[in-house]
């Protein structure tokens, strides 16, 4: 079976590594080099650095369904593996592999169709996540589905421990489906459209704490922006991050939420939220590095009654 991995990020470089240790992949599409945020220097992608090491061939299209139509005609291939590649496909580049196209998404679909399922799955509290190994179509994530992987998501889980398992899982489930492919017992079945959710891509700016909510809300918030953008708030005008976060509870009236009921060096940053108390347990000043509350105002004092914000 002639196979092409087509990815850009660091979970698509996982599951190549994974896949290539089952499977023999006969090329590797990918995005072209991008400048780096800090200087400006241009980068390969973390696929295009794996496939390197792999020694697999490379080749990269800004827009493999206008720019790579022909290329990929010509590799002939019987199916393409796609794993956070991060371009639409076309109904022509679709139709060229013989078994179609198999994405890696990180959700159980129809569950978070989208960019940021990772995220969502935490913001909104779930307490399961996995993998779904899916047919690409023309409508995102929106395929009928051939294997599915479940895992459970840790109480703390951050969103970037949940990244690196689920990207482990995603080598698994893709070889597994390979598989059921290869011996000719795959069975894809539709996804039920009237279930679906959609989630975006994160920027920044989503990243700004918002007080008003929930302590278990905040918590989880804090969880799912880590470890990027990072949630973040504001003590005074200057910036404050905030890595790890404690939903509290004991309960206190304030007059307003974000307001600092205790900051010290021996009980930490506690913050009044819209049911109750969060203590903000792991912060970074703007400029300085990440530290414990508690070590952070041995340094830098905030006032009891400063509303974050």
């Amino acid at each position: 079976m002639k196979l092409i991995f087509m990815g850009t990020a660091d979970f698509s470089a996982i599951v190549l590594k994974a896949l290539s240790k089952e499977f023999k992949i006969d090329a590797v599409v990918t995005g072209l080099d991008k400048p780096a945020s800090r200087g400006m220097k241009v980068i390969p992608s973390p696929v295009k650095e794996a496939a390197a090491e792999l020694d697999i061939p490379v080749y990269q299209f800004e827009k493999v369904s206008k720019d790579g139509i022909e290329t990929i005609k010509s590799l002939s291939p019987d199916v393409a593996v796609t794993a956070a590649f991060g371009q639409i496909l076309s109904d022509e580049f679709l139709a060229i592999p013989k078994y179609g196209v198999l994405n890696v998404h990180a959700s159980l679909l129809p569950k978070y169709r989208g960019a940021s399922p990772i995220q969502h799955a935490i913001l909104n509290g779930d307490k399961e996540t996995g993998i779904t190994i899916m047919r690409t179509v023309k409508e995102i994530d929106a395929g009928d589905i051939l294997f599915v992987k479940k895992t459970e998501i840790g109480s703390g889980e951050t969103a970037g421990e949940l990244f690196d398992r689920l990207a482990e899982l995603g080598g698994e489930a893709i070889i597994e489906a390979l598989k059921l492919l290869e011996s000719g017992k795959a069975v894809f079945v539709p996804q039920d459209h009237s279930k679906a959710t959609r989630c975006g891509i994160i920027k920044k700016a989503d990243a700004k704490i918002d007080f008003s909510k929930s302590k278990i809300q905040l918590y989880n918030f804090v969880r799912a922006m880590n470890p990027w953008p990072c949630a973040f708030t504001y003590s005074n005008g200057a910036l404050l991050k905030v890595h790890e976060a404690e939903a509290l509870n004991e309960s206190v009236v304030t007059p307003a939420c974000g307001a600092v009921v205790k900051a010290s060096p021996k009980e930490g940053l506690i913050v009044s939220c819209g049911d109750g108390l969060i203590r903000l347990k792991t912060v970074q000043g703007e400029g300085g590095k990440k530290m414990a509350d508690t070590e952070y105002l041995k340094g830098h004092e905030i006032k009891v009654g400063t509303v974050l914000g």
